[in-house]
């Protein structure tokens, strides 16, 4: 695993150091397929071993990392054939509530939602790669929760974690993300104008990245 700085001190239980690694993961800090020493991850987060394991046990359930016997565990490296079902899977989901978070959208809502997407558009010049990552990930939750389905915002909240976000993998080329920019404000268009079929194509195109 390559040597990340530690964090600073915290009092960080089991279930936080589990966040705390899965940020790292999707954020690009700890890389697909990188081997995780028990010994250089207490340090890292300044927590015991057993809260580690626990840690780690948790996230291989999620099929975040993965155990090999006798070697340890390892950030889960999926292949393209699990990206694109993953892909299709919030296809469904997000695009089949399209209708319902153009219904329900306020006024207010609209320029929240033009208030991420224009600070995704800001740290395109001037953020950083995790700074994107999270501006991204801001915008889309946002958009979701529209819906009114707390549990369908988790579920896709969950199934997102399961193929490689970091950002060196978000997006391969400038002109990606900047199409992806172009794409958050069609889509809020969309659902200023309670358009739903219009956002659901919008999300779609999006997820896949035609």
């Amino acid at each position: 695993m390559n040597k990340v700085k530690p964090r600073e001190a915290n009092n960080a239980t089991a279930v936080d150091v589990t966040d705390l690694i899965l940020h790292d993961i999707q954020t690009g800090v700890l890389a697909p397929g990188s081997w995780l020493k028990q010994i250089d991850l207490e340090q890292r987060y300044q927590c015991t071993r057993p809260e580690v394991r626990r840690a780690l046990d948790r996230l291989a359930q999620r099929r975040l990392v993965e155990h090999v016997p006798n070697r340890g565990y390892h950030v889960y490296e999926p292949d393209g054939r699990q990206a694109a079902e993953v892909s299709e899977i919030r296809i469904l989901l997000e695009a089949g509530v399209a209708g319902k978070i153009a219904a329900n959208a306020s006024k207010p809502d609209v320029e929240s939602l033009r208030d991420l997407a224009l600070r995704f558009d800001a740290l395109i010049l001037e953020g950083t790669p995790i700074e994107l990552y999270e501006a991204n990930l801001a915008f889309h939750h946002r958009l979701l929760s529209l819906c009114g389905n707390k549990e369908l915002v988790n579920l896709v909240t969950e199934i997102r974690q399961r193929t490689s976000s970091a950002p060196v993998s978000q997006w391969k080329t400038r002109a990606r993300i900047e199409q992806s920019s172009r794409e958050h404000h069609q889509m809020i268009d969309a659902v200023a104008a309670g358009d739903g079929a219009a956002l659901q194509e919008a999300i779609a195109r999006h997820i896949r990245q035609d």
